[in-house]
């Protein structure tokens, strides 16, 4: 059953290292009907820019906006597909790295999209997906550049949060689990964008996916730092 495993989670993530806005334990905020205001810019102690502060502010969810809430400071992703874009005035990125803090339900699935763009419905065309996956049925774990350079082994356990950092430079996309190098591709000379998923590197935005209604991810700490 799915149910305990939210109270589960829900409870952890209250002890987790988060340093936004907190609602009351037990609450969170829908996605539906939130604006997309701009979030204000405020950068850690690291240089990077923190584009979650625990609020819509900065944030446009696509289709089945019920898939996404807001719980004691982290997007939490669960229900039919749905994908949380930042639409904020720091994007495009180009180079830049990513850092978020990850906690999953076991079998949960879930995404972090590097260069893509907002799109209405459907998964992303645009840039690449990196895996969000410990334990779910997916042979392609934590740390994989979806369908191009896959890790078969995570790094990262479910039910605790985990330090994912992403780093996107030139050609090259490098993936962190806890400070740990657990991925690292470089994009061929010449590659093309594919017909089903651009999967090329390029300049665009980050999205966040809820997977399905047997997954639960909670995404929160959200910052980045443009290299360029």
């Amino acid at each position: 059953m799915r149910l305990p495993l939210l109270f589960t989670v829900g409870a952890l993530a209250l002890t987790g290292c988060a340093t936004h806005h907190h609602s009351s334990a037990g609450s969170g905020s829908s996605a539906a009907g939130s604006a997309a205001a701009p979030a204000a810019a405020v950068k850690d102690a690291e240089g990077y820019t923190v584009i979650f502060d625990g609020t819509w502010d900065g944030w446009r969810v696509s289709e089945n906006p019920k898939a996404w809430k807001i719980v004691n400071g982290a997007f939490l992703a669960n229900g039919d597909r749905s994908h949380n874009y930042y639409v904020g005035p720091l994007q495009p990125f180009r180079d830049f790295e990513l850092r978020l803090d990850v906690m999953t339900a076991p079998g949960a699935n879930g995404g972090v999209y590097i260069h893509t763009k907002f799109q209405d419905s459907g998964w992303p065309w645009g840039g690449y997906e990196i895996q969000v996956n410990n334990s779910q049925g997916d042979w392609r774990r934590t740390g994989s550049v979806y369908s191009v350079k896959d890790v078969r082994e995570t790094a990262a356990k479910d039910n605790q949060w985990w330090d994912y950092r992403i780093v996107v430079k030139g050609d090259t996309i490098q993936v962190y689990v806890d400070g740990k190098l657990v991925n690292e591709f470089k994009e061929e000379p010449g590659r093309q964008p594919g017909k089903d998923f651009e999967r090329k590197l390029n300049q665009g935005t980050i999205a966040l996916q809820a997977h399905d209604p047997g997954s639960f991810v909670y995404y929160k700490n959200i910052r980045v730092k443009k290299l360029d």
